[in-house]
């Protein structure tokens, strides 16, 4: 008998392993296959076993994955969280740090139940748009805006939002952190005191009645402050999800379970591991002293965690609260969460812009700097558009809500950010290989190191098992697989919201690692090379008993029903000149070509040489002598067909983007090989490519051509990055290694992408690939660091050193090493909110 379910909760192969191995544990099951991508579980058994059967084995598996029967789904309340999840009131989506889960997400703090760090919350802008107000005296009132209390007449005042979890999650380890030390510190003098002559402390009272006050001393530090990490450690054993608080866990735990039994059982244990009093050797302060040390860096790393997404926080900080929202004609101040598309705001001087949309009336200038990363402001006026979270200058203005909520421009970006922070590059698979053997390599060094120093420790001092015993313990406490798991996810993180301040958006962490191995960049010429911002210079006839007038109402009309750039200048013309238009069906848009639509009973085309042939219309080489005029200015012709008859042409230019030399030629200087392709003909293209001094480019390319030079690129074993901004380009951002898309184009193309650029000029690829560069270098100083720290740390450890120099290292610095060696790696991450790109 085989049946099939679905399973809830599996992001990799590891998750796919363990599922299978507790689904097959259960009685009665004969084989289990488990298929990742398709999230389903194929179960064969003898006879039938009910599904509660599984999901109770997977319950008590740790409560981290749920099975249930195809077509049956978890309502989003009903997903099950993992083992140790607590409720929180943080706002945002909770994930790993060190992203052992790939981009797997929770909906509560907690622990991870891989790595046992603290999950991280993600900041979005939930509640930082919205604003309420309650009464110091009734703080039952609760009002959306501004006003007087109904029961006692007092101003409202604003309401203090929560913290975020992260400063919670702070603020809880700073208390529990306060209270080892007041536990630790006396601990550690009473055994430090054995140091001095003639020890003062043993003439009040005997040693043994000072490892009892070690012992109570010790309680609150070990089942209070720093409990969680036994917790964890027991939670990675239980799963074998071995990590960091494996080792803490056993390495600390030993150490005082070890002082205990050695004071109620002192018989048991032979003379070496006593003193001259004949009490047994206590480890108290090495407990409790690496037990605080190591929350002393849990208590650095979630101040440092804070500072990793300040990119973020510093966007969310431009989402301004309220906005003033015209009514019949008179200001009203709402709040945002308030305003609907086709709103009319008014925007004064000096403040941000509360939603995307369009200038309805009014001229002014906005800075755009916290956006596209440019300072210059931009001057802006009627049907120009505005993107929310800029400031405006000083003129006031009308504007039209176009994008509320989630959909605005700013929400986007920050959308953006928070999803590859959490995505994993592929140089992380390294960390992860190494990771998954670290904790028991690390403890099989341990018990070498007692065997050694136990057994076979010729040079060794007395008494030989307690240094044996304290250099195991040193070995299992400097081990940090913590530092090698946030080398990548951290660096990446820092740099991926330096970018979002630069406007450069990332999708995933692999776009970065892929971009600084680029050689070969393709651009698309109109709206990556030129401002994409067309204008009709020249409309012409081919006197077939048309005018120019009649070509312009043909165009326009035709042109109405088109989203292309090229097509907007010309009803944008078309409107200036009054035109009026003409019955049109039939409308549509052949990729690469042109359009095509039925006016007035005619068959009408407008478009390129191949929308001529493809509508049967002959071009003759007066027509196109008259058009490569044009064409070698650099100008785009189209030309316009009638029932199958070539009668005129538009002529429409597009300026070359003041920074797209300048981008080329500093793109050229780094060894990138830059190739131009574009839909438009020889001579337009030739006459761009010569003001650029562009070497090689090509021109007449359909979106089909662009992909396959894409793939002949790729064969030639070149690593390809296109950059463009239309649909016709999307074939060929999806196929290349790296899309770059033009926040300036469509949505079909920023879809593409890997990269999109906010202002949509050539220089952000500049940028971009600078911060490329300088997270992959970051990534290697971290992997770097991380594993010269550990493959140093644990021989050092071990006793390597003492043959030959006589050091040895006690547990409690070993335990201050492995706190730092985290933070260190995230203080190196944050290096790169400095990096000029």
């Amino acid at each position: 008998m085989k049946h099939t379910y679905h399973i809830h909760g599996m992001t990799c192969n590891g998750c796919r392993s363990h599922v299978e191995e507790t689904l097959s544990k259960v009685e009665g099951v004969s084989n289990v296959t488990v298929n990742l991508e398709q999230a389903e579980a194929t179960i064969e058994m003898a006879s039938h076993i009910p599904i509660e059967t599984f999901q109770e084995a997977l319950k008590k598996d740790g409560g981290t994955y749920s099975i249930h029967k195809p077509g049956e789904h978890h309502k989003k309340d009903e997903i099950p969280t993992s083992v140790g999840i607590k409720k929180s009131k943080g706002t945002g989506t909770f994930y790993c740090p060190m992203h052992c889960e790939g981009e797997k997400t929770y909906n509560q703090a907690g622990d991870c139940p891989v790595c046992g760090m603290d999950l991280v919350e993600e900041q979005n802008l939930s509640t930082s748009t919205s604003e309420q107000w309650t009464c110091p005296m009734h703080p039952e009132i609760v009002r959306d805006e501004a006003g007087a209390c109904p029961i006692c007449g007092m101003d409202l005042v604003p309401m203090k939002a929560d913290s975020s979890a992260e400063e919670k999650t702070y603020k809880k380890l700073l208390k529990k952190f306060k209270i080892a030390v007041v536990f630790t510190l006396p601990i550690f003098l009473i055994a430090m005191s054995e140091m001095l002559p003639n020890n003062p402390l043993y003439d009040v009272m005997e040693q043994k009645y000072w490892n009892w006050i070690q012992f109570a001393l010790s309680i609150p530090v070990v089942f209070f402050a720093t409990w969680m990490f036994f917790e964890r450690a027991y939670k990675s054993i239980k799963t074998w999800n071995l990590n960091m608080f494996t080792l803490i866990g056993i390495g600390s735990g030993v150490a005082w379970v070890f002082s205990v039994f050695g004071m109620f059982f002192p018989d048991v244990f032979p003379d070496q591991f006593k003193t001259d009093s004949g009490a047994v050797h206590v480890y108290f302060e090495a407990a409790t002293v690496i037990l605080t040390l190591v929350l002393l860096g849990q208590l650095l790393e979630a101040r440092a965690h804070s500072k990793t997404n300040s990119a973020v926080k510093e966007l969310l900080k431009l989402a301004p609260n309220k906005a003033i929202k015209i009514v019949n004609g008179e200001e009203v101040e709402v709040t945002i969460d308030k305003i609907v598309l086709h709103d009319i705001l008014k925007v004064k001087p000096g403040e941000k812009i509360p939603v995307d949309g369009v200038i309805t009336e009014g001229d002014t200038t906005i800075d755009e700097s916290m956006i596209t990363g440019e300072p210059i402001p931009v001057n802006k006026s009627i049907d120009d558009k505005v993107s929310s979270g800029t400031i405006n200058g000083n003129q006031s203005f009308l504007m039209k809500a176009e994008k509320v909520g989630s959909d605005t421009l700013l929400s986007q970006i920050i959308h953006m950010v928070n999803n590859a922070s959490r995505s994993r590059a592929p140089i992380q698979n390294l960390a992860d290989k190494v990771s998954g053997y670290f904790v028991p390599v690390v403890v099989f060094i341990s018990l070498l190191t007692f065997a050694i120093w136990a057994i076979w420790a010729i040079w060794g001092p007395e008494p030989v098992y307690v240094y044996a015993f304290v250099n195991a313990i040193a070995v299992l406490i400097i081990a940090c697989p913590c530092a090698l798991g946030l080398a990548t996810p951290m660096s990446v993180m820092v740099g991926v919201g330096k970018g979002a301040q630069n406007g450069v958006l990332i999708k995933n962490a692999e776009a970065l690692e892929k971009l600084d191995k680029v050689d070969t960049l393709i651009i698309d010429k109109t709206g990556t090379i030129t401002e994409g911002k067309p204008t009709v210079e020249k409309m012409g006839s081919f006197n077939n008993g048309f005018s120019e007038s009649d070509v312009l109402q043909y165009i326009v009309t035709l042109n109405s029903h088109s989203e292309h750039p090229l097509a907007e200048a010309t009803v944008k013309y078309g409107k200036e000149q009054h035109v009026e238009l003409l019955k049109s069906d039939g409308f549509s848009a052949v990729t690469g070509k042109g359009v095509e639509a039925i006016i007035d009973g005619k068959k009408v085309a407008l478009g390129n040489p191949k929308m001529m042939a493809y509508a049967n219309a002959e071009i003759t080489s007066q027509m196109e002598e008259e058009a490569t005029t044009y064409q070698k200015q650099g100008k785009t012709v189209s030309y316009l067909s009638v029932d199958n008859t070539v009668v005129g042409y538009v002529v429409i230019g597009d300026k070359i983007k003041a920074t797209s030399a300048k981008a080329i030629k500093e793109l050229q200087e780094k060894g990138i090989a830059v190739i131009m392709l574009t839909g438009d003909n020889h001579d337009t293209a030739q006459a761009v490519a010569t003001e650029l001094h562009l070497t090689d480019f090509k021109a007449s390319m359909l979106p089909e051509d662009k992909m396959k030079e894409v793939e002949k690129l790729q064969k030639e074993g070149k690593v390809v990055a296109m950059a463009g901004d239309g649909i016709n380009d999307a074939p060929a951002l999806a196929k290349s290694d790296v899309g770059i898309a033009m926040g300036t184009g469509t949505d079909v193309a920023i879809e593409s992408a890997m990269i999109t650029l906010v202002k949509g000029d050539l220089h952000g690829i500049v940028k971009a690939r600078n911060l490329s560069h300088a997270v992959m270098k970051n990534i290697k100083q971290n992997l770097f660091f991380a594993l010269v720290y550990n493959t140093l740390g644990v021989p050092i450890a071990a006793g390597v050193l003492f043959p030959f120099f006589g050091i040895l290292l006690s547990p409690m610095i070993a335990a201050l090493a492995m706190s730092f060696s985290s933070v260190s790696v995230i203080a190196n991450a944050l290096r790169l909110r400095k990096s000029k790109i």
